[in-house]
């Protein structure tokens, strides 16, 4: 052990106090690591090895030594044997926890994950792999591993399903609907989710949980462009992590303001940052979506373009926002261009793009795309440059008219063939 000194401090509440006065957190560390070489396995000792566990990981933590963080689970499983198995459990997830609080160690968390999954099961420790196997598929959801992050939570739902472990079963199938959505496949991730929700109704679902459940339950309405239902599970989601203070809490706010957005609402954007719930979260996020309502209400795609570009950690580099706004940015586009060439029946695609002030490549792209789904009915010259646009055929009222008369007229004579045919026998 590398960090570890070759003599040994009694596992002692003194040595505890002595590690706490160390004049820095590095010869706080050394001292907690010499208390966990005390031999000894009295209560006492073992409860106070319990202290400097804790402790230790808070100093190694904040020194972002993950890597010290994985070595001290492998050096503490001689001792997980001396205590039960609910506090070896709550030791690893309490170290786990504490590697992904440290920047950039994703990687780290899923090997240790795996480590400790391989551990576990040697130990024949059900109850704890399954949760270190739960954390270990949201992290390879994370990574975008998704592949096996599928295989294992199908084998790990089987399992706990058996053992109808309902907490558990509320986390995977959570996780399962992220998985599913992050695949594009819509009605898996709705019916895990629907599954979640069913097992989370037979118990006591903790605050940050039932958050979770209701910001997935958004996310997956406005998929389906449902966004007033979306807008109502955002709020309940919204709520229940901004009374605990949950980071998330700004995520659903930030979809609550572009559920608003999407169903024409955006004048009322202003109204929910102003609100004192709003008000605690004012920020760059906040900020980023008040620039698309700014440019929604105004129909402008110069604002769009320039909201997009000052705000792209917040709008594009969010999958949820991103996919929304694109097709938003793609219907003001349409419009905006339905509206300039609708006084034309000739026009040069550079007065257009010079009129809307985007590239001309985009316009002619756009226009194009516009055409084929005939949304309006013209073709394009790239010969001359132009775009022309075809007056609407006028259909004639007299044509419906002839051909529903033809069609009387037939049901007549129908009637009187068949008339003649009964009174010929």
């Amino acid at each position: 052990m590398s960090a570890m000194q070759s003599s040994y401090l009694p596992a002692t509440t003194e040595s505890i106090a002595m590690a706490q006065e160390a004049k820095d957190a590095s010869e706080s560390i050394l001292i907690l690591y010499r208390v966990l070489e005390d031999p000894s396995s009295s209560s006492d000792a073992v409860r106070t090895k319990e202290v400097a566990i804790t402790n230790l990981t808070n100093y190694l933590t904040k020194e972002n030594r993950a890597e010290e963080l994985r070595n001290l689970l492998t050096q503490l499983r001689p001792f997980f044997a001396l205590i039960p198995k609910a506090k070896t459990a709550k030791i690893v997830r309490g170290i786990i926890d504490a590697v992904s609080k440290i920047p950039g160690t994703s990687d780290l968390q899923i090997s240790l994950c795996k480590e400790m999954v391989e551990w576990t099961r040697a130990e024949k420790r059900t109850f704890l792999r399954q949760r270190v196997e739960a954390r270990l598929a949201a992290l390879l959801l994370e990574s975008q591993e998704y592949t096996e992050a599928l295989t294992l939570l199908s084998g790990l739902i089987k399992e706990v399903r058996r053992l109808d472990d309902k907490l558990l079963l509320v986390d995977i199938d959570l996780l399962e609907s992220k998985l599913h959505f992050s695949l594009r496949n819509l009605p898996k991730a709705k019916a895990s989710l629907t599954a979640a929700r069913t097992a989370a109704n037979a118990i006591y679902v903790p605050p940050a949980q039932q958050g979770t459940i209701d910001l997935q339950s958004g996310i997956l309405h406005a998929e389906e462009k449902d966004y007033k239902t979306a807008y109502s599970y955002f709020f309940e989601a919204f709520e229940g992590f901004n009374a605990l203070d949950d980071p998330k809490a700004i995520f659903c706010l930030k979809y609550m303001l572009l559920c608003k957005i999407m169903v024409n609402q955006a004048d009322d954007v202003a109204g929910v940052i102003s609100s004192k719930a709003g008000l605690k979260y004012v920020g760059p996020d906040v900020d980023a979506m008040k620039a698309v309502a700014d440019a929604y209400s105004k129909r402008s795609l110069k604002y769009f373009e320039t909201a997009l570009g000052d705000y792209k950690a917040q709008l594009e580099e969010d999958p949820i926002v991103h996919r929304h706004l694109s097709s938003l940015y793609d219907t003001l586009l349409e419009q905006n261009l339905c509206r300039l060439i609708e006084a034309y029946s000739r026009v040069e695609i550079a007065h257009v793009a010079e009129m809307i002030e985007l590239p001309i490549e985009n316009v002619e792209k756009k226009l194009s795309q516009m055409i084929l789904d005939k949304k309006f009915a013209g073709t394009l010259d790239q010969g001359a440059g132009c775009l022309i646009i075809f007056e609407d055929a006028k259909t004639e009222a007299i044509f419906p008219a002839t051909l529903e008369t033809i069609s009387n007229v037939g049901k007549v004579v129908e009637s009187l063939y068949m008339r003649s045919a009964k009174i010929m026998a």
